[in-house]
């Protein structure tokens, strides 16, 4: 196991200092406050790239990312031909499952053994992965259309759901599942004619079968990862559109008891940087999520959202931050015998962080 620290210049829970705009330099209270206003403003407003970026760019100031985080480790290594590993997911056994995308597989880590191996192959593509509370595996197959549920005593595959409105899912991507049971994921890529096929969405699944969408395209761009708050309250989105105007942010909305969704609500806003992929939440309401870039890729997206973890208050405010050691980071999860290990998908590399703060127990199955 190596560990991993990263340094850009001086440690990441140091304040960084910044230079008088005038010979009557602003107090540290005013120059915060200044910047916190700027960054609301864009996100409310979306002024000019400039303006964006440098409010992104003052939230790492100040930082005390050591009283949620802990330094990263890689725990190992993929060393498959093409790597894009997402969907990390731990069962009751501590053991970590993840996925290794282009190449159809599920592997499995087993953290008291220090072992990688192959759990599953011909996996349709399977994304996103989520444990439900019995023990049994969701799986977003994005390659089939489809959401599998994979029963860990036998082994069997069933189908949980293929389609919706008469057209097959575009490609379900994230998963989450809420205190009553009922199944939330995201799909996309889609298109833009509901009358031709499903669009991007995030659909929930109740535990009868039945499918409802609940959000949709144009209302939502590029749906990604999903999370629900301990108390079952609050829905949280990831938009991450790395080739549009804005739309790299988390959307929150009120849950209500019977699953449906209200008061939507931008959390933070990424742009112009590259946002959030995949999240998990603490049993605090805190969320953790993995967004940024070390190197552009052809899109829109610039650097300032940094690579790594980014813990976020459900109020919205960025409380810590740990860098990874490469792109992409794509996902993470809590695990652990006391669910204070977080587990992160980074390019090639499986990255644990220690967290001050447990998981949400649901990261724990009891089947």
């Amino acid at each position: 196991m190596t560990s991993y620290v990263i340094q850009r210049g001086s440690s990441h829970d140091s304040p960084r200092r910044s230079t008088p705009m005038t010979e009557n330099a602003v107090t540290r209270r005013r120059f915060i406050q200044q910047s916190a206003a700027a960054t609301t403003a864009c996100s409310l407003f979306a002024r000019t790239n400039a303006a964006c970026a440098a409010g992104i760019s003052e939230r790492y100031a100040g930082l005390k990312s050591s009283d949620y985080l802990g330094p990263a480790k890689v725990e190992a290594t993929i060393a498959d031909e093409e790597v894009f590993t997402e969907g990390p997911a731990c069962d009751q056994q501590g053991n970590l499952y993840f996925t290794n995308v282009p190449v159809e597989k599920i592997l499995k880590w087993d953290a008291s053994a220090m072992k990688l191996s192959v759990f599953r192959t011909n996996t349709n593509k399977t994304n996103g992965l989520y444990f439900e509370p019995n023990g049994n595996l969701l799986c977003c197959e994005g390659g089939a259309g489809r959401v599998t549920r994979q029963n860990m005593r036998t082994g069997k595959i069933s189908v949980v759901a293929d389609s919706y409105n008469g057209f097959p899912f575009a490609s379900p991507n994230d998963v989450c599942v809420d205190g009553a049971g009922r199944i939330y994921f995201t799909s996309r890529p889609g298109g833009t004619d509901p009358k031709k096929g499903n669009v991007n969405a995030v659909y929930r699944i109740d535990p009868d079968g039945k499918v409802t969408q609940l959000l949709h395209w144009p209302d939502i761009h590029m749906p990604n990862g999903i999370v629900t708050s301990p108390d079952n309250k609050t829905l949280y989105l990831i938009e991450a559109h790395g080739k549009a105007d804005h739309n790299r942010n988390i959307l929150a909305f009120d849950l209500a008891a019977d699953g449906t969704l209200s008061n939507r609500r931008t959390l933070i806003d990424f742009y112009p940087g590259r946002s959030g992929d995949g999240m998990c939440i603490d049993a605090k309401g805190n969320l953790y999520v993995a967004a940024g870039l070390h190197k552009t890729r052809g899109t829109s997206e610039t650097l300032d959202t940094r690579p790594g973890i980014h813990v976020v208050s459900p109020a919205g405010m960025l409380l810590a931050f740990r860098e990874t050691p490469e792109d992409t980071v794509t996902n993470c999860t809590f695990g652990g015998k006391d669910l204070k290990t977080l587990y992160v998908t980074s390019g090639t590399k499986l990255v644990s962080i220690s967290t001050t703060i447990p998981g949400k127990r649901e990261y724990r199955p009891e089947g």
